[in-house]
């Protein structure tokens, strides 16, 4: 277990329950905050949520680029913590807006500095761990940080919406300024050394069936910011219609579907673990989701109980984020990992911004139920599709660089990197 729970992975697992806390955040003071700046007509919050959540994500998508470029140019460990000292200010800065212009602009920098801490926490760790082994570390990394949302939830419910940004970056700068120290990547530090690496090009990208490989490991993980930003943060506009018996808040519904995002995780990880296979543990989450999808839109009059039950249930069968992002950073070689790894979970949270637009279009011709049953078929057909075409990569090594050809990767028996062991780490002060 010590190997595990080692620093690099409780400093990753940290960074990300503070990045999750204010990705969550937002969904759960959507209300007060924006009635609190002047904006009280119910049409107007649902229109403004929606621009300031597509800012945010627009920002992630911009973000992670830049993010993960960095990291395979620079180093793992420059993204990790510069990641979180942007956002820990950016969500300081929220709690004193007082119009929706500075409101947004926070939101977009919040989303650009929340783009880069989960890719380089992925990648530092896959690539500190043996091939056995990463699959527990990530687990670790990501069931920790959507405790944060669960956290956030809670303070969001709980505390006034002022309060609760200080304790997003509160929490931020307090991880920063705990001096524990995590050394870079063994791997990332051997791949300096190699005069033909092409680091953090994304050219490679565009080559070969490397962009195939990358839409792939986007696709499959759209359905899950289809639950978080769909039924979850508009739950209270889908179920208007459904006779819901009692109030339903986002409030709640992200509390119990954060419960059960970050026992999916652990439960998805591990299964990853003992069936030893990525894709299986990703198909049976993603086919059970659909399935509750369905279920969410079709019960009139179901009690409050079974919503909350319904949510968790969603969040459970959401919980692959872990084993994807590692599926992501397995597929491709350590001179674009931190590139693929910090890319795809921000274009696949950058995706909301789409699935939202098309809830928003539908709704007026087809209803608010069946527009979310609409987009919500969709993405999960896309991501199974997609899921199938992926290539399993569970205890494949890591230690390899991607080719300047178009059809393969340089693998590590032909063109191995550096005799590397996993990093060590320490802390000082």
């Amino acid at each position: 277990m010590k190997d595990i729970f080692n620093r690099t992975v409780v400093v990753a697992a940290l960074g990300y329950f503070v990045d999750m806390f204010d990705i969550t955040l937002f969904g759960v003071v959507r209300v007060a905050s924006l009635q609190s700046i002047g904006i009280t007509d119910p049409a107007q919050i649902l229109e403004k949520g929606v621009l300031l959540y597509n800012l945010q994500m627009i920002g992630m998508l911009l973000g992670g680029i830049v993010w993960g470029i960095l990291g395979d140019k620079r180093g793992r460990l420059s993204v990790l913590y510069g990641s979180i000292l942007l956002y820990s200010l950016a969500n300081l800065g929220n709690a004193f807006v007082t119009d929706l212009t500075s409101y947004a602009v926070l939101r977009f920098i919040a989303g650009v500095g929340l783009a880069g801490e989960l890719g380089a926490a992925i990648t530092l760790v896959s690539e500190t761990m043996s091939k056995e082994k990463r699959g527990y570390g990530t687990t670790v990394v990501a069931t920790l940080g959507l405790c944060g949302s669960v956290a956030a939830a809670l303070v969001g419910k709980y505390m006034s919406w002022q309060t609760a940004y200080f304790v997003g970056g509160g929490l931020g700068l307090l991880l920063l300024v705990s001096r524990i120290r995590v050394f870079e990547s063994g791997m990332f530090e051997g791949l300096k050394t190699s005069s033909h690496a092409r680091m953090g090009d994304v050219r490679l990208l565009l080559s070969g069936a490397r962009p195939w490989r990358y839409l792939a490991c986007i696709l499959a993980g759209v359905p899950i910011y289809f639950i978080t930003s769909i039924l979850m943060t508009f739950a209270p506009e889908i179920t208007a219609g459904l006779g819901v018996q009692g109030t339903v808040t986002a409030a709640d519904a992200l509390l119990y579907g954060s419960i059960g995002l970050a026992l999916g995780d652990l439960a998805t990880g591990v299964l990853s673990q003992k069936l030893r296979s990525r894709k299986k543990a990703v198909a049976l989450a993603l086919s059970t989701a659909a399935l509750l999808m369905m279920i969410y839109v079709s019960l009139d009059g179901m009690s409050m109980t079974t919503f909350h039950l319904l949510c968790f249930g969603l969040g459970l069968c959401a919980g692959y984020w872990a084993v994807l992002v590692t599926m992501a950073a397995e597929q491709f070689g350590t001179n674009i990992r931190s590139t693929v790894a910090t890319t795809v979970p921000n274009f696949v949270r950058g995706s909301a911004v789409l699935i939202t637009i098309s809830f928003s279009t539908l709704k007026g011709p087809f209803g608010v139920v069946n527009a979310g049953l609409i987009v919500g078929a969709a993405v999960f057909t896309l991501a199974l599709t997609a899921l199938y075409f992926m290539r399993e990569t569970y205890g494949r090594e890591l230690n390899y660089l991607e080719g300047v050809d178009e059809d393969s990767s340089t693998e590590a028996s032909s063109e191995p990197l550096l005799a590397v062991k996993p990093s060590n780490v320490s802390t000082t002060g």
